[in-house]
């Protein structure tokens, strides 16, 4: 049940094919990122099993430590005593800062690109408008010439 939910959720993140390359990528890692939260901490409790000191023993508790971990926050109340759970931490806060990283590229060059393109209809409609008021002014240029050289025609 788990793996095929994995698998639709990671297509629908990178499969559509109108979607842009910085999106697919913060989709791309923020998968990775739930993986990896999942697997590090099955295999952070299957390190510190039997450890003394250890605090991480049950799933639920290392699910926890793996959010803390990798966002940053580390409120201390878990944390790994091994090498091993300590390398698993390490790998945790690299994909986690990764993650966060890459989610904030894409939103803030969502942003710039909103930004852009309004800026372009901006530009289109003022080069229009100006062309629009140049005919205008030329046309009525050529009405006051007109009217100019009807009246030195008449003296």
């Amino acid at each position: 049940m788990l793996p095929g939910f994995l698998a639709r959720a990671v297509e629908v993140l990178l499969g559509r094919e109108g979607r842009s390359l910085h999106l697919k990528a913060a989709g791309g890692a923020t998968a990775v990122l739930a993986v990896a939260m999942l697997l590090g901490s099955w295999a952070v409790v299957d390190a510190e099993q039997g450890a003394p000191r250890a605090n991480l023993k049950t799933y639920p508790q290392a699910l926890w430590w793996s959010i803390e971990t990798a966002t940053t926050v580390g409120y201390g109340d878990f944390y790994p005593v091994t090498l091993g759970g300590r390398l698993i931490g390490a790998v945790m806060m690299v994909v986690g800062i990764t993650t966060y990283g890459m989610v904030t590229a894409a939103l803030a060059t969502w942003f710039v690109g909103r930004e852009q393109k309004r800026r372009h209809h901006l530009a289109h409609a003022a080069r229009e408008l100006s062309e629009e008021t140049a005919h205008a002014l030329h046309e009525r240029f050529d009405r006051l010439e007109r009217m100019m050289a009807g009246r030195s025609e008449e003296r």
